[in-house]
């Protein structure tokens, strides 16, 4: 009975929403009696429609089914099938092994010398500067080496032969001079057909300048910078050269190692700027001490030669020292001898300020150069140490570079200080020497009128 209840509340409320989903609406019980009756009838239409779809999807999924189970069974048979024939060619593997071991006999330990060769002597050729005028080798080489390391191929008399002679001809042209034409990259980026001079496995020059040879892009190119002095002019000379011998020439042993650190060694004008500002301001020093003692030696040269001449003539030129002072001399013959002496060393003491002009300064230069040094040299030690606290004391070179970069002022103020302590010597020489040939003169002319006062007063 309670289920019969349920049957029919259900029904109704199906005929309820299928009453209020359609665009007629129930008037009365009759209409939707009959309602119902439509709502009952479509239902059983969708559920047997549901049932039949249901149905055809269940024999599309046996049939499915059926033909994945098939594939596995012929997978799985394929597998062992695979599976007997690995390990049928496992067997045939070993006793083809076992076959290939009884014929190689000897040869075989041969084989193996002859893979270690062939595999030094390639990374030996990739790395040869050689190989920048011979660069077809190296499709031999990697020919070669690829057959030595296959198992089911050996090596020929002709890849033998062709060893033998790349090691020959390595060993022969490392002992030439050879001259070539090539793509070289310049420094700005150019590639460029030039003829270029190989010294054995050394070193590649071109026009007065050295190349690299770079292994693994096969290219040469232009040093974006040279080695400084003697190095450069020598290449010139070689690469001039058409037969014969050149006496100079830098060959590095190392094949690019040594060359690469003459690159990175600091020329003078960079070592100059190392020194910064305090640097700029000793060489002004420097120049500045050898303007005036240039000033200097010329003017006291001329001061000299005048006063030579001056001492053959009886007579009082004014335009030197000496002169000058004989002047006075004559202007004063009638006086008394003290009168006489105050105006000659008067007469001197005007003439000393203008020849020891500019000693003064010259010998501050001298002191204060290598003070100026020093000061620089503490700057930059304190700038490293400060590098030194924040990057730790992990990299040699960042300590060693700030050391050598402090002690250039210390260079610079020593090679500012000799000279010129020297130049002062020497202009302060020249100068006490005309003074003192003005006061020996002065003292010869004063010797004489004592003399003739002393004749003067008996006479009288």
């Amino acid at each position: 009975m309670i289920k019969k209840i349920i049957v029919a509340l259900v029904v109704c409320a199906s005929a309820v929403a299928f009453a209020q989903d359609g665009s007629d609406k129930a008037k009365s019980l009759d209409e939707l009696l009959r309602l119902v009756e439509q709502g009952r009838s479509s239902n059983a239409r969708e559920q047997r429609e549901r049932e039949q779809k249901f149905a055809a999807e269940k024999a599309q999924q046996q049939r499915l089914l059926s033909q994945a189970q098939a594939q596995k069974a012929q997978m799985e048979r394929r597998s062992n099938e695979l599976e007997r024939a690995f390990e049928r060619n496992e067997l045939r593997i070993v006793d083809q092994m076992e076959l290939l071991d009884s014929r190689l006999g000897s040869l075989k330990e041969m084989f193996g010398v002859l893979q270690q060769v062939a595999g030094d002597t390639r990374g030996q050729l990739e790395n040869s500067i050689i190989s920048a005028q011979y660069d077809n080798r190296d499709e031999f080489m990697t020919e070669l080496a690829n057959k030595l390391s296959s198992t089911s191929k050996l090596p020929s008399m002709e890849d033998i032969e062709g060893l033998w002679f790349e090691l020959q001809r390595e060993m022969t042209e490392s002992g030439k001079v050879s001259r070539f034409t090539t793509t070289v990259i310049t420094s700005d980026g150019d590639r460029v057909e030039q003829e270029v001079v190989r010294v054995g496995a050394f070193n590649i020059i071109a026009d007065g300048k050295y190349l690299q040879f770079t292994p693994e892009t096969g290219n040469v190119l232009e040093l974006p910078r040279q080695p400084q002095g003697r190095f450069v002019g020598t290449t010139s000379d070689l690469f001039d050269a058409s037969s014969g011998s050149v006496t100079a020439f830098g060959i590095d042993p190392t094949r690019g190692s040594l060359l690469g650190l003459l690159v990175q060694a600091p020329n003078l004008k960079e070592r100059i700027a190392q020194g910064g500002l305090i640097g700029y301001l000793i060489i002004a020093l420097g120049i500045l001490a050898l303007l005036i003692a240039l000033e200097r030696i010329v003017v006291l040269g001329l001061s000299s030669r005048k006063v030579s001449a001056q001492l053959k003539s009886a007579k009082a030129d004014t335009s030197n020292p000496l002169g000058r002072v004989l002047l006075v001399a004559e202007q004063n013959q009638n006086a008394d001898l003290e009168t006489l002496e105050l105006k000659m060393g008067e007469a001197i003491i005007k003439e000393a300020p203008k020849l020891s002009r500019g000693l003064l300064f010259l010998k501050i230069i001298s002191v204060v150069a290598p003070l100026m040094g020093l000061l620089g040299t503490v700057t930059g030690m304190i700038n490293t140490f400060q590098a030194i606290t924040l990057f730790g004391t992990g990299d040699p070179k960042l300590m060693a570079g700030g050391i050598s970069q402090a002690l250039v002022t210390t260079v610079l103020g020593l090679s500012v200080a000799i000279p010129t302590v020297l130049l002062h010597t020497v202009v302060s020489g020249r100068s006490r020497r005309i003074i003192h040939v003005l006061e020996e003169q002065s003292a010869g002319i004063v010797a004489e009128h004592a003399e003739k006062t002393d004749v003067a007063a008996p006479s009288a």
